[in-house]
Protein backbone atom coordinates (compact mmCIF):
# COMPACT_ATOMS: atom_id res chain seq x y z
CA UNK A 1 0.00 0.00 0.00
CA UNK A 2 2.96 1.96 0.58
CA UNK A 3 4.33 1.50 -2.51
CA UNK A 4 0.87 2.34 -3.95
CA UNK A 5 0.98 6.10 -2.58
CA UNK A 6 4.48 6.92 -3.55
CA UNK A 7 3.85 5.69 -7.41
CA UNK A 8 0.94 7.76 -7.15
CA UNK A 9 2.97 10.93 -6.54
CA UNK A 10 6.01 9.84 -9.08
CA UNK A 11 2.93 9.37 -11.42
CA UNK A 12 1.76 13.13 -10.95
CA UNK A 13 5.50 14.30 -10.72
CA UNK A 14 6.11 12.95 -14.62
CA UNK A 15 2.73 14.33 -15.62
CA UNK A 16 4.29 17.77 -14.29
CA UNK A 17 7.37 17.40 -16.07
CA UNK A 18 5.33 16.52 -19.34
CA UNK A 19 3.67 19.59 -19.09
CA UNK A 20 6.81 21.81 -18.09
CA UNK A 21 5.28 22.62 -14.77
CA UNK A 22 7.59 21.02 -12.12
CA UNK A 23 9.40 23.34 -9.81
CA UNK A 24 12.98 23.45 -8.92
CA UNK A 25 15.28 24.77 -6.09
CA UNK A 26 18.52 26.52 -6.67
CA UNK A 27 20.73 26.92 -3.45
CA UNK A 28 22.11 30.58 -2.78
CA UNK A 29 25.72 30.43 -1.08
CA UNK A 30 26.23 34.21 -0.94
CA UNK A 31 24.21 37.09 0.67
CA UNK A 32 21.54 38.82 -1.42
CA UNK A 33 22.69 40.89 -3.93
CA UNK A 34 22.53 41.47 -8.00
CA UNK A 35 25.48 39.07 -7.61
CA UNK A 36 25.47 35.71 -6.22
CA UNK A 37 27.31 32.12 -6.17
CA UNK A 38 24.59 29.14 -6.86
CA UNK A 39 25.02 26.01 -7.03
CA UNK A 40 29.08 26.83 -7.53
CA UNK A 41 27.99 29.30 -9.91
CA UNK A 42 28.40 32.76 -10.40
CA UNK A 43 24.89 34.55 -11.76
CA UNK A 44 23.98 38.03 -11.89
CA UNK A 45 20.35 37.95 -10.54
CA UNK A 46 17.17 39.50 -11.77
CA UNK A 47 15.11 37.50 -9.65
CA UNK A 48 14.68 38.47 -6.02
CA UNK A 49 12.16 40.91 -4.90
CA UNK A 50 14.95 43.07 -2.54
CA UNK A 51 14.01 46.03 -4.59
CA UNK A 52 15.92 48.75 -2.39
CA UNK A 53 19.03 46.20 -2.13
CA UNK A 54 18.63 46.48 1.57
CA UNK A 55 19.02 43.07 2.58
CA UNK A 56 22.90 42.76 2.82
CA UNK A 57 23.27 46.46 4.04
CA UNK A 58 25.75 46.79 6.64
CA UNK A 59 23.37 49.02 9.19
CA UNK A 60 20.61 46.24 9.00
CA UNK A 61 23.23 43.48 9.67
CA UNK A 62 24.23 45.37 12.43
CA UNK A 63 21.31 45.72 14.00
CA UNK A 64 20.36 41.78 13.47
CA UNK A 65 23.62 41.47 15.58
CA UNK A 66 22.92 43.93 18.19
CA UNK A 67 18.60 42.76 18.19
CA UNK A 68 20.37 38.93 19.07
CA UNK A 69 22.91 40.06 21.72
CA UNK A 70 19.51 42.60 23.09
CA UNK A 71 16.98 39.99 23.27
CA UNK A 72 18.20 36.15 22.62
CA UNK A 73 17.62 34.39 19.39
CA UNK A 74 13.87 33.60 19.69
CA UNK A 75 10.43 34.87 20.87
CA UNK A 76 9.31 31.61 22.93
CA UNK A 77 5.45 31.46 22.62
CA UNK A 78 3.13 33.64 20.43
CA UNK A 79 2.31 37.38 20.87
CA UNK A 80 -0.58 36.70 23.53
CA UNK A 81 1.47 34.43 25.62
CA UNK A 82 4.93 35.71 26.26
CA UNK A 83 6.60 36.23 23.31
CA UNK A 84 5.61 39.88 22.57
CA UNK A 85 9.10 41.76 22.97
CA UNK A 86 9.46 45.55 23.72
CA UNK A 87 11.11 45.27 20.32
CA UNK A 88 8.18 44.15 18.56
CA UNK A 89 6.25 46.59 20.57
CA UNK A 90 8.86 49.20 19.73
CA UNK A 91 8.60 48.16 15.99
CA UNK A 92 4.73 48.29 15.61
CA UNK A 93 4.38 51.84 17.04
CA UNK A 94 7.20 52.87 14.42
CA UNK A 95 5.12 51.64 11.92
CA UNK A 96 1.60 53.10 13.04
CA UNK A 97 3.59 56.49 12.98
CA UNK A 98 5.29 55.85 9.87
CA UNK A 99 1.50 54.98 7.85
CA UNK A 100 -0.73 57.98 9.97
CA UNK A 101 -0.68 60.18 6.96
CA UNK A 102 -2.40 57.36 5.27
CA UNK A 103 -4.57 55.69 7.81
CA UNK A 104 -6.52 57.25 10.13
CA UNK A 105 -5.99 56.69 14.20
CA UNK A 106 -3.43 53.85 12.92
CA UNK A 107 -2.49 50.65 15.10
CA UNK A 108 0.29 48.27 13.89
CA UNK A 109 0.35 45.17 13.93
CA UNK A 110 3.73 42.86 12.94
CA UNK A 111 3.11 39.09 11.61
CA UNK A 112 5.67 36.27 10.42
CA UNK A 113 5.25 36.02 7.55
CA UNK A 114 3.08 38.51 4.76
CA UNK A 115 1.07 35.53 3.87
CA UNK A 116 0.23 34.93 7.25
CA UNK A 117 -1.15 38.71 7.40
CA UNK A 118 -3.49 37.74 4.69
CA UNK A 119 -4.97 34.75 5.95
CA UNK A 120 -5.24 36.78 9.31
CA UNK A 121 -7.34 40.07 7.92
CA UNK A 122 -9.19 38.11 5.57
CA UNK A 123 -10.89 35.35 7.94
CA UNK A 124 -11.20 37.78 11.07
CA UNK A 125 -13.12 40.73 9.31
CA UNK A 126 -15.38 38.67 6.84
CA UNK A 127 -16.28 35.54 8.74
CA UNK A 128 -19.00 33.57 7.36
CA UNK A 129 -21.46 36.12 7.12
CA UNK A 130 -19.61 38.12 5.16
CA UNK A 131 -18.93 38.10 1.90
CA UNK A 132 -15.41 38.98 -0.04
CA UNK A 133 -15.33 40.95 -3.66
CA UNK A 134 -11.52 39.76 -4.83
CA UNK A 135 -9.71 40.57 -7.67
CA UNK A 136 -9.09 37.96 -10.44
CA UNK A 137 -5.33 38.37 -10.70
CA UNK A 138 -4.72 38.49 -6.34
CA UNK A 139 -1.65 36.62 -4.63
CA UNK A 140 -2.66 32.86 -3.81
CA UNK A 141 -2.37 34.07 0.15
CA UNK A 142 -5.28 36.30 -0.65
CA UNK A 143 -7.12 33.58 -2.12
CA UNK A 144 -6.52 31.05 0.47
CA UNK A 145 -7.28 33.93 3.20
CA UNK A 146 -10.97 34.29 1.68
CA UNK A 147 -11.37 30.33 1.74
CA UNK A 148 -9.97 30.32 5.56
CA UNK A 149 -12.62 33.45 6.04
CA UNK A 150 -15.63 31.08 5.14
CA UNK A 151 -17.16 33.77 3.65
CA UNK A 152 -19.12 34.29 -0.08
CA UNK A 153 -16.50 35.06 -2.25
CA UNK A 154 -16.78 36.83 -5.59
CA UNK A 155 -14.41 37.29 -8.11
CA UNK A 156 -14.41 40.73 -10.30
CA UNK A 157 -12.20 40.74 -13.59
CA UNK A 158 -8.74 42.36 -13.49
CA UNK A 159 -9.18 46.52 -12.86
CA UNK A 160 -12.80 45.90 -13.70
CA UNK A 161 -14.36 48.53 -11.23
CA UNK A 162 -17.72 48.59 -13.26
CA UNK A 163 -17.99 44.81 -12.25
CA UNK A 164 -16.92 45.44 -8.60
CA UNK A 165 -19.85 48.20 -8.84
CA UNK A 166 -22.39 46.18 -9.89
CA UNK A 167 -21.43 43.46 -7.28
CA UNK A 168 -21.24 45.68 -4.15
CA UNK A 169 -24.55 47.24 -5.56
CA UNK A 170 -26.38 43.71 -5.06
CA UNK A 171 -24.93 42.89 -1.85
CA UNK A 172 -26.82 42.52 1.57
CA UNK A 173 -23.59 41.15 3.33
CA UNK A 174 -23.09 42.30 6.90
CA UNK A 175 -19.62 42.66 6.10
CA UNK A 176 -18.05 43.57 2.65
CA UNK A 177 -14.44 43.26 1.89
CA UNK A 178 -12.62 44.30 -1.06
CA UNK A 179 -9.37 42.75 -1.41
CA UNK A 180 -6.73 43.63 -3.84
CA UNK A 181 -2.69 43.06 -4.64
CA UNK A 182 -1.46 46.85 -5.00
CA UNK A 183 0.95 46.42 -7.46
CA UNK A 184 0.25 42.69 -9.40
CA UNK A 185 3.57 40.48 -8.79
CA UNK A 186 3.67 38.61 -11.99
CA UNK A 187 2.30 41.58 -13.72
CA UNK A 188 3.44 44.76 -12.78
CA UNK A 189 0.81 46.77 -12.61
CA UNK A 190 -0.92 48.67 -9.92
CA UNK A 191 -4.59 48.62 -8.95
CA UNK A 192 -6.97 51.03 -9.54
CA UNK A 193 -7.15 51.93 -5.24
CA UNK A 194 -8.68 55.43 -6.09
CA UNK A 195 -11.83 53.80 -7.60
CA UNK A 196 -11.63 51.10 -4.99
CA UNK A 197 -11.47 53.35 -2.44
CA UNK A 198 -14.51 55.22 -2.91
CA UNK A 199 -16.83 52.72 -4.30
CA UNK A 200 -15.76 51.03 -0.50
CA UNK A 201 -16.46 54.08 1.09
CA UNK A 202 -19.60 54.59 -1.16
CA UNK A 203 -21.23 50.80 -0.12
CA UNK A 204 -19.82 50.77 3.56
CA UNK A 205 -16.82 48.17 2.35
CA UNK A 206 -13.42 47.38 3.95
CA UNK A 207 -10.84 47.83 1.67
CA UNK A 208 -8.06 44.93 1.95
CA UNK A 209 -4.81 46.41 0.40
CA UNK A 210 -1.67 44.23 0.14
CA UNK A 211 0.48 46.26 -0.93
CA UNK A 212 3.66 43.58 -0.99
CA UNK A 213 5.43 45.12 -4.16
CA UNK A 214 4.82 48.58 -2.98
CA UNK A 215 5.96 49.09 0.15
CA UNK A 216 9.55 50.93 0.20
CA UNK A 217 9.32 50.92 -3.32
CA UNK A 218 6.41 53.92 -3.90
CA UNK A 219 5.65 56.86 -2.70
CA UNK A 220 8.47 60.47 -2.12
CA UNK A 221 9.64 58.52 1.59
CA UNK A 222 7.99 54.71 0.66
CA UNK A 223 4.82 54.57 2.63
CA UNK A 224 3.73 52.58 -0.49
CA UNK A 225 0.95 52.49 -2.95
CA UNK A 226 -1.14 54.63 -0.54
CA UNK A 227 1.29 57.26 -0.53
CA UNK A 228 2.00 57.31 -4.39
CA UNK A 229 -1.78 57.66 -4.66
CA UNK A 230 -2.53 59.99 -1.82
CA UNK A 231 -4.96 58.15 -0.42
CA UNK A 232 -6.20 58.42 3.07
CA UNK A 233 -9.35 56.44 4.97
CA UNK A 234 -10.65 54.44 7.77
CA UNK A 235 -11.91 52.04 5.66
CA UNK A 236 -8.49 50.96 4.59
CA UNK A 237 -6.62 48.13 6.34
CA UNK A 238 -3.28 47.65 4.85
CA UNK A 239 -0.78 45.08 4.25
CA UNK A 240 2.85 45.48 3.94
CA UNK A 241 5.59 42.78 3.97
CA UNK A 242 9.25 43.27 5.77
CA UNK A 243 11.25 40.69 3.60
CA UNK A 244 11.24 42.41 0.13
CA UNK A 245 12.25 46.05 -0.33
CA UNK A 246 13.09 46.44 3.77
CA UNK A 247 15.49 43.61 3.16
CA UNK A 248 14.56 41.52 6.45
CA UNK A 249 11.42 39.47 7.28
CA UNK A 250 7.74 39.10 8.41
CA UNK A 251 5.13 41.43 7.69
CA UNK A 252 2.50 44.18 9.29
CA UNK A 253 -1.21 45.15 9.16
CA UNK A 254 -1.93 48.97 9.51
CA UNK A 255 -5.18 49.80 10.33
CA UNK A 256 -7.59 51.87 12.56
CA UNK A 257 -6.87 51.13 16.00
CA UNK A 258 -10.44 49.35 16.12
CA UNK A 259 -9.64 47.41 13.61
CA UNK A 260 -6.07 45.75 14.98
CA UNK A 261 -7.88 45.22 18.28
CA UNK A 262 -10.00 43.04 16.48
CA UNK A 263 -7.22 40.86 14.88
CA UNK A 264 -5.50 40.57 18.02
CA UNK A 265 -9.00 39.15 18.83
CA UNK A 266 -9.81 37.41 16.33
CA UNK A 267 -7.06 36.18 13.98
CA UNK A 268 -6.08 32.76 14.48
CA UNK A 269 -3.15 33.25 12.15
CA UNK A 270 -2.16 35.94 14.71
CA UNK A 271 -3.09 34.11 18.23
CA UNK A 272 -2.10 30.42 17.51
CA UNK A 273 1.88 31.02 15.79
CA UNK A 274 4.89 31.63 18.13
CA UNK A 275 5.87 35.26 17.62
CA UNK A 276 8.91 36.05 14.85
CA UNK A 277 12.23 36.53 16.75
CA UNK A 278 12.53 39.97 18.27
CA UNK A 279 15.45 40.51 16.69
CA UNK A 280 14.28 40.61 13.25
CA UNK A 281 12.02 43.31 14.62
CA UNK A 282 15.02 45.58 15.69
CA UNK A 283 16.65 45.25 12.39
CA UNK A 284 13.69 46.09 10.05
CA UNK A 285 13.65 49.54 12.80
CA UNK A 286 16.80 50.35 10.85
CA UNK A 287 15.09 49.25 7.53
CA UNK A 288 12.34 51.98 8.05
CA UNK A 289 15.05 54.95 8.97
CA UNK A 290 16.80 53.60 5.54
CA UNK A 291 13.35 53.97 3.71
CA UNK A 292 11.80 57.05 4.93
CA UNK A 293 15.56 59.20 4.84
CA UNK A 294 17.50 60.43 2.05
CA UNK A 295 18.94 56.93 1.11
CA UNK A 296 15.74 55.41 0.79
CA UNK A 297 15.05 58.01 -1.66
CA UNK A 298 18.07 58.02 -3.87
CA UNK A 299 17.69 53.99 -3.73
CA UNK A 300 14.30 54.75 -5.52
CA UNK A 301 15.69 56.98 -7.40
CA UNK A 302 18.04 54.40 -8.73
CA UNK A 303 15.37 51.66 -9.23
CA UNK A 304 12.90 53.97 -11.40
CA UNK A 305 16.03 54.37 -13.55
CA UNK A 306 16.91 51.26 -14.02
CA UNK A 307 13.47 50.55 -14.91
CA UNK A 308 13.23 53.32 -17.38
CA UNK A 309 16.42 51.96 -18.89
CA UNK A 310 15.34 48.52 -19.24
CA UNK A 311 12.25 49.19 -20.96
CA UNK A 312 13.89 51.63 -23.55
CA UNK A 313 16.80 48.66 -23.90
CA UNK A 314 14.47 46.03 -25.06
CA UNK A 315 13.62 45.84 -28.63
CA UNK A 316 11.16 43.02 -28.51
CA UNK A 317 9.86 41.17 -32.00
CA UNK A 318 8.52 37.94 -31.02
CA UNK A 319 7.77 38.55 -26.93
CA UNK A 320 5.82 41.02 -25.43
CA UNK A 321 7.03 43.14 -22.98
CA UNK A 322 4.47 43.78 -20.29
CA UNK A 323 3.07 47.93 -19.32
CA UNK A 324 4.53 48.34 -15.94
CA UNK A 325 6.30 51.12 -14.36
CA UNK A 326 7.20 49.18 -11.36
CA UNK A 327 10.22 47.17 -10.66
CA UNK A 328 8.85 44.00 -12.13
CA UNK A 329 9.14 44.13 -15.80
CA UNK A 330 7.59 40.39 -17.18
CA UNK A 331 8.40 39.65 -20.69
CA UNK A 332 5.58 37.28 -21.80
CA UNK A 333 6.54 34.49 -23.81
CA UNK A 334 3.33 31.94 -24.34
CA UNK A 335 4.28 28.20 -23.93
CA UNK A 336 5.85 26.86 -20.97
CA UNK A 337 8.16 25.31 -22.75
CA UNK A 338 9.45 27.95 -24.37
CA UNK A 339 9.66 30.24 -21.41
CA UNK A 340 12.04 27.64 -20.00
CA UNK A 341 14.23 27.23 -22.78
CA UNK A 342 14.47 31.12 -22.38
CA UNK A 343 15.19 30.83 -19.00
CA UNK A 344 18.06 27.99 -19.23
CA UNK A 345 19.38 30.42 -22.10
CA UNK A 346 19.92 32.75 -20.08
CA UNK A 347 20.96 31.24 -17.35
CA UNK A 348 23.77 29.77 -19.61
CA UNK A 349 25.07 33.51 -19.88
CA UNK A 350 25.01 34.25 -16.74
CA UNK A 351 21.33 35.99 -15.64
CA UNK A 352 19.18 34.62 -13.53
CA UNK A 353 15.53 35.13 -14.49
CA UNK A 354 13.27 33.15 -13.75
CA UNK A 355 10.30 31.24 -15.86
CA UNK A 356 6.59 31.78 -14.04
CA UNK A 357 4.63 29.24 -15.33
CA UNK A 358 0.65 28.39 -14.93
CA UNK A 359 -0.65 28.14 -12.46
CA UNK A 360 0.49 31.47 -11.12
CA UNK A 361 -0.21 32.39 -14.55
CA UNK A 362 -2.81 32.48 -16.77
CA UNK A 363 -2.58 29.14 -19.49
CA UNK A 364 -0.36 30.21 -22.34
CA UNK A 365 1.24 33.47 -20.58
CA UNK A 366 4.25 31.91 -19.70
CA UNK A 367 7.05 34.52 -19.15
CA UNK A 368 9.98 35.48 -17.72
CA UNK A 369 9.81 37.95 -14.42
CA UNK A 370 12.51 40.45 -14.16
CA UNK A 371 12.83 42.29 -10.98
CA UNK A 372 15.02 45.04 -10.40
CA UNK A 373 16.76 45.85 -7.68
CA UNK A 374 18.90 49.42 -6.66
CA UNK A 375 21.99 47.42 -6.49
CA UNK A 376 21.77 46.73 -10.31
CA UNK A 377 23.82 48.97 -12.06
CA UNK A 378 23.44 50.45 -15.52
CA UNK A 379 26.34 48.07 -16.84
CA UNK A 380 24.10 44.82 -15.47
CA UNK A 381 20.86 46.29 -17.01
CA UNK A 382 22.43 46.89 -20.34
CA UNK A 383 23.67 43.45 -20.55
CA UNK A 384 20.55 41.57 -19.32
CA UNK A 385 18.39 43.78 -22.18
CA UNK A 386 21.32 42.91 -24.96
CA UNK A 387 20.91 38.76 -23.85
CA UNK A 388 17.01 39.00 -24.06
CA UNK A 389 16.88 40.64 -27.34
CA UNK A 390 19.60 38.27 -28.27
CA UNK A 391 17.38 35.67 -27.71
CA UNK A 392 13.97 36.93 -29.29
CA UNK A 393 15.65 37.50 -32.15
CA UNK A 394 16.31 33.91 -32.62
CA UNK A 395 13.66 31.88 -34.97
CA UNK A 396 11.46 30.31 -33.11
Amino acid sequence: MTMELLDRLQQEMRQLDERGLRRRRRTVETPCAPHLTVDGRPMLAFCSNDYLGLANHPALINALREGASRYGAGSGASHLISGHSLAHQILEDRLAEFMAPHIESPRALTFCTGYMANLAMLAALAGADGEIFSEALNHASLIDGARLSRAAVKIYPHGDTAALADLLGASHAKNKLVVTDSVFSMDGDLAPLKRLLELCERHGAWLVIDDAHGFGVLGENGRGALEHLGLRSPHIVYMGTLGKAAGVGGAFVAAHETVADWLVQRARPYIYTTAAPPAVAHAVLASLELIGGEEGRQRRARLTASTRLLRESLRLKRWTLMDSDTPIQPVVIGANQPALDAAAALAEEGFWVPAIRPPTVPADTARLRITLSASHTADDVARLAAAVNRLDAMEA
